[in-house]
């Protein structure tokens, strides 16, 4: 990463840690210590910070700390200028404006204590909302990933040995944990996005084979869903498309919002599954 980009998430990274709710003042010491920087490396970043909007200084017997909180608009700025630092394909804003409306400044602590997490294979425990109020208190898991699908910030992790995803919008809390965790090879992380067609990640494949009809073929061929992907082109302009995905409810759920001209061959389970969606779609309108 080159000095500017590093110089800048490390600014960023800093006022996250300010806002985490689990913050106990960290003194100048302990954040050059944490970054492997210079005391003085971190009193340019505080200067850069303040010079940039952010109230943020340091002192005596408390530790570098914000007088006021940024504004919502100043952390949305923020989460854009650093998950383009720690990610490396794009974004969409409606992603982080979701997360800033649910959470606020709490959107930029989480997302840098789990990215720092990440950096430096540390577990993380969470406070999550699994459901409408109903909380998942303490989780301790192994951060992976941020990563972006499905207009939401998603946390890719492992968790009891399972590879799993969280929404960031829905983890209310994150801190970490005394533990560290065995790195997970780079490659086998990009092998569960391999075969994921919308944002489910995971370990399972499966084989499809669907019929398009020359309509869906005109608008499919110029688009790439999956890079396991081929087509052949039928008589009469239709075409018959193969891939390996890691959901069939994911696929079959977007077959039956194609509507009529996407046929399943195979698997049978894929096709089940289609019937089963669109019969519960029609009985809303019977």
């Amino acid at each position: 990463m080159l000095d500017f980009r590093i110089k800048f998430k490390r600014q960023i990274e800093i006022l996250g840690l300010c806002l985490s709710k689990s913050y106990e003042g960290l003194t100048l010491s302990d954040l050059a210590e944490k970054f492997g920087v210079e005391e003085l490396t971190i009193k340019r970043d505080l200067n850069d910070l303040r010079a940039s909007g952010i109230s943020i200084h340091s002192q005596k017997g408390f530790g570098v700390v914000l007088d006021k909180k940024p504004s919502a608009e100043k952390i949305r700025e923020l989460i854009k200028q650093y998950s383009a630092l720690i990610t490396t394909g794009s974004f969409i804003d409606k992603s982080t404006a979701l997360l800033v409306t649910r959470l606020k400044e709490e959107a930029l602590a989480n997302m840098v204590v789990l990215q720092t997490c990440i950096d430096s294979n540390t577990m993380a425990v969470i406070d999550y909302e699994k459901d409408a109020d109903i909380y998942e208190r303490s989780l301790e898991i192994s951060p992976l990933l941020i990563f972006q699908a499905d207009n939401y910030w998603r946390l890719l992790t492992l968790n009891e040995g399972r590879i799993k995803q969280f929404l960031m919008n829905k983890i209310i809390h994150a801190k970490p944990s005394p533990r560290t965790f065995k790195p997970v090879a780079k490659d086998k992380i990009e092998d569960l996005f391999k075969h994921s067609f919308r944002s489910w990640i995971g370990e399972d494949t499966y084989n499809i084979k669907l019929s398009f009809s020359s309509y869906w073929a005109d608008r499919l061929k110029p688009k790439q869903l999956l890079d396991s992907e081929t087509f052949r082109t039928l008589p009469g302009g239709s075409i018959e498309y193969t891939a390996t995905v890691n959901s069939l409810d994911e696929i079959a759920g977007w077959i039956v919002t194609r509507g009529e001209g996407v046929l399943v061959i195979e698997p049978p389970e894929l096709k089940e599954k289609v019937i089963s969606l669109a019969k519960g779609v029609l009985k809303n309108y019977k």
